[in-house]
């Protein structure tokens, strides 16, 4: 064991710093994150709070299920690398009838973006387990505004 122990320490030592990295980095996110984009000046829909902390904890969603950098088709985006903000990249505004705009341009469409990804998923989650609070109506993710 002796022989060996000059190669496991490094490496174990590389496996602790490896996974201390990412725990850091998916605390880095604050617990909830309100979705309200400069880009949408006039909402007529409250801001979503979106609990990052659930997602990535409780759930078990994946990074790259939100996350994303395409190259070639690929998302090539990593755990650890810079996160913008959605509408840096999603910068089409919102405008009527944005599901008739050309397929690329839906996909930098901001409201589109988010709800794609939100709806589709929560609609899956509660096609699997009915008893799920996974929100699919508007009024569950975009609660009225209290007067």
């Amino acid at each position: 064991m002796k022989k060996n122990s000059w190669l496991v320490m490094p490496l174990l030592a590389l496996a602790l710093i490896f996974a201390g990295t990412l725990i850091a980095v998916a605390s880095d996110a604050p617990d909830v994150i309100t979705l309200n984009p400069s880009l949408w000046a006039k909402h007529t829909k409250s801001p979503v709070e979106f609990s990052h902390k659930k997602h990535h904890d409780e759930y078990g969603v994946a990074c790259t299920e939100c996350h994303h950098k395409y190259e070639g088709g690929q998302n090539v985006w990593k755990e650890g690398d810079p996160v913008k903000k959605c509408e840096e990249c999603h910068n089409e505004p919102t405008i009527r009838g944005e599901k008739r705009l050309a397929p690329e341009q839906q996909k930098l469409n901001l409201k589109l973006a988010f709800h794609n990804n939100c709806i589709k998923c929560h609609r899956k989650v509660k096609k699997e387990n009915r008893k799920t609070k996974a929100p699919t109506t508007c009024s569950k993710c975009h609660p009225r505004k209290k007067k």
